[in-house]
């Protein structure tokens, strides 16, 4: 009869992001289609988003000589009637700031920031982006990670969504390149961790600041609400915007949002293990690492997507009760049922869905690791030369 409950108990931690996953899916939209900028403008003018003359793309940029060209060119090509491009140079040590500065001489949209001094207690980022949206002229404010790239319909895109209800604060999540094996195992989890356990129309339906849910790599907000709220002033110390800063435009009774951004937008985030690692580490404690929260995630994520395969060989082999193994066969499949309808959905690697249970795995010993770090008192993870 034990080997039975243990069974069920798999199966329903294997089925409760399953089910989520798939309720959440259609939910998740793409952003709305749009004809020409023109259209657009004219859509949005004349809504709750009305007196719109334009969108400020704002990036900040520390030591991205390597792909700061590439993406601005992207943004660039985009065929949205009005826009400026700010991007500002936090403290870089490498070409960023020549490269930007080429690219500003050659196209009047496009305008070089320079970052005072990072003050006491702020985080690198968030003081870039608060610096960027004191000098944007916009009323929308679309802070973009260095190393997205957009699709030339993308602004467009962008702005048809933002016209079909009033939003405050809207995230897209970009198609995740991954190339490597460390890449294509874990970058993917992200939608796991978001469509299989946070209710989307519950989201919608409540400004609770729980809700809030986002991806630093793509905001859009309206000025008015942005500063409202404090922007990125009120997560200065942060490193996890994806999931502060929705937390307080919510905290201050605004409405956030997310959308599905595969098809408009393009990122690559880290390039080797140890990159993979250590950008999971560097935030993991503002998330899923809490004391609060740690264990009750791992029971869900290992319980769900781990323990079923690994216990079905281990009852077959012993003979459990073939209830037993009936059930854990189940789980085991519906286990794999979120990351392969994330693969065919977002166009993930397959790799990452038939090692998803190692994936989960050492998805959760980072977040245990970056507890422990910070229980112990260990420096915090480097990163672009900042603590």
């Amino acid at each position: 009869m034990l080997f039975i409950l243990y069974a069920l108990f798999l199966l329903a931690l294997a089925a409760l992001p399953a089910l989520l996953f798939v309720r959440n899916l259609p939910l998740y939209r793409v952003a709305a289609p749009a004809n020409d900028s023109a259209n657009v403008s004219a859509k949005i003018t004349g809504t709750a988003t009305s007196n719109i003359s334009g969108i400020s793309v704002l990036i900040p940029a520390r030591n991205e000589e390597a792909g700061i060209e590439t993406s601005l060119q992207c943004v660039l090509a985009n065929r949205f009637e009005t826009f400026e491009v700010l991007v500002l140079d936090d403290a870089s040590t490498d070409r960023t700031a020549e490269i930007v500065g080429a690219v500003a001489e050659r196209d009047a949209r496009v305008h070089l920031l320079r970052s005072v001094q990072l003050p006491e207690g702020w985080n690198g980022k968030q003081h870039a982006c608060w610096q960027l949206a004191k000098a944007a002229k916009h009323e929308w404010l679309l802070f973009l990670d260095a190393d997205v790239r957009l699709s030339p319909d993308a602004l467009s895109r962008i702005a048809a969504e933002l016209a079909l209800e009033p939003r405050d604060l809207l995230s897209g999540f970009p198609f995740q390149e991954t190339r490597t094996i460390s890449e294509q195992l874990l970058i993917p989890l992200m939608h796991l961790v978001l469509l299989g356990f946070l209710p989307l129309d519950q989201m919608r339906a409540s400004r609770k600041p729980e809700f809030g849910a986002g991806c630093g790599q793509l905001f859009i907000s309206r000025r008015e609400a942005y500063f409202a709220a404090d922007g990125h002033r009120a997560i200065r110390g942060s490193r996890h915007d994806g999931l502060k800063l929705p937390r307080a435009f919510r905290t201050a009774g605004l409405v956030t949002d997310l959308f599905d951004a595969t098809d408009i937008a393009r990122c690559r985030m880290y390039t080797s293990m140890q990159q993979v690692v250590q950008g999971l580490l560097k935030n993991a404690t503002e998330g899923i690492a809490q004391p609060k929260l740690i264990a009750v995630f791992s029971v869900l994520l290992l319980g769900g997507q781990t323990l079923p395969i690994l216990s079905l060989p281990h009852a077959v082999f012993y003979g459990w009760p073939l209830a037993a193994i009936i059930i854990l066969a189940l789980a085991t499949i519906v286990s794999f049922v979120p990351r392969a309808l994330a693969a065919k959905q977002f166009k993930q690697p397959w790799l990452g869905v038939v090692l998803n249970p190692i994936a989960v795995a050492l998805f959760v010993v980072i977040q245990w690791w970056a507890l422990a770090r910070k229980s112990l008192g260990i420096k915090p993870i480097l990163w672009r030369g900042r603590s």
